[in-house]
């Protein structure tokens, strides 16, 4: 028997769901949330085999709620914006079904999440996903959404800092303290706005709006101090990626 969970803001939506699913007697579902937050806590206290989930909902979206989640099910996605990178649902998720949508194309998603091997829905794939979307969705990339603890804490791109690589997390760094993410410095470098931020080092990206100042320091390397006080080390790689954004 296959578990799964409803996410979605809207209760008719919930309701079409339900109504579609009691077709499949091989899916048991265990939950309905009516956002983010709810998901999130449901999928930690039930681990199910699929969810179908709204992108668009209240306090943190579709996306974001998945990046908190450390093994994701599989996703069937429930949407009304086909703006929401349709490219790498098609590529990453096991379907994704466009408001207002049909009995006959709520079976066909249902129906292939069933006929898909299990390792297809690993949590590498959904990550994948993830990735893809942060690239296509400039709007993704506005805030970032992080976990501590029990608690998810939404931080605007504005008041980052900088980020630094910590083992298999990034750091972001605030006025305010320090968050992990689980997420790869890479994909900051290639999500965050480029006049923005710069990635300086190989462990460090900064906020171009953070720098009070840049000393030279050591061979070919330089410090760049922001107005928090941080010295934040700068290569020489990093140092020219620098000059060309400040127009020096």
């Amino acid at each position: 028997m296959k578990r799964a969970l409803i996410i979605d803001d809207e209760p008719l939506a919930r309701m079409v769901v339900m109504e579609y699913l009691q077709n499949f007697k091989e899916i048991e579902l265990i939950q309905e949330c009516n956002d983010g937050f709810e998901g999130l806590k449901a999928i930690q206290q039930h681990q199910p085999d699929l969810i179908f989930l709204d992108v668009q909902m209240p306090k943190i979206n579709g996306f974001e709620m998945l990046e908190l989640v450390e093994n994701p099910p599989a996703v069937i996605f429930t949407t009304a914006f086909d703006e929401y990178a349709i490219k790498a649902f098609e590529a990453h998720a096991v379907d994704y079904l466009m408001k207002p949508f049909s009995k006959e194309r709520f079976n066909k998603a249902v129906e292939k999440f069933l006929a898909t091997a299990p390792e297809k829905h690993a949590p590498k794939h959904t990550e994948e996903l993830l990735d893809a979307v942060a690239a296509h969705s400039p709007a993704q990339n506005e805030r970032i959404v992080v976990k501590t603890g029990t608690k998810v804490k939404i931080i605007p791109v504005a008041d980052v800092e900088y980020l630094m690589a910590d083992d298999d997390y990034v750091s972001v760094i605030t006025k305010e303290g320090s968050y992990l993410k689980n997420k790869t410095m890479s994909f900051f470098e290639q999500t965050l706005d480029p006049r923005q931020f710069v990635r300086v080092h190989r462990s460090y990206i900064i906020a171009i709006t953070q720098i009070t100042r840049i000393d030279p320091y050591e061979k070919d390397a330089h410090l760049a101090i922001l107005k928090s006080g941080a010295k934040i080390p700068v290569s020489k790689t990093g140092y020219v990626k620098l000059k060309q954004v400040l127009g020096i």
